[in-house]
């Protein structure tokens, strides 16, 4: 079983940037594809990032290209997004998300085994 607890969201004003973090308890993080979703109210959740279990392959939504990296620490059991040059229309809950390596695909939600609760992120004009 792993736990996952999202920090570092907030309010922010549009060009700014945040560190959110997923810090992962349980067995065999290091194992674990990662990935951030996020889900702004009406619509479906979206496919943030996500890193591999190595952290040698990263992937980004396209709307984050450029302005987001995701890494790991696996030491830390730890996940982070820094986001960067934030926008309105960031504003959502995102979610930390794990699963099981399934060596081709990671923007797919039902793919992930273990989820967060979320935490606010709010983009200000």
């Amino acid at each position: 079983q792993v736990q996952l607890v999202e920090s570092g969201g907030g309010l922010v004003q549009a060009g700014g940037s945040l560190r959110l973090s997923c810090a992962a308890s349980g067995r065999t993080f290091s194992s674990y594809d990662m990935c951030w979703f996020r889900q702004a109210p009406g619509k479906e959740r979206e496919f943030v990032a996500a890193i591999t279990w190595s952290g040698g392959n990263t992937y980004y939504g396209d709307s984050m290209k450029g302005r987001f990296t995701i890494s790991r620490d696996n030491a830390k059991n730890t996940v982070y997004l820094q986001m960067n040059s934030l926008k309105p229309e960031d504003t959502a809950v995102y979610y930390c998300a794990a699963k099981r390596p399934s060596g081709w695909r990671f923007n797919v939600p039902d793919d992930y085994n273990y989820w967060g609760q979320g935490t606010q992120v709010t983009v200000s004009s």
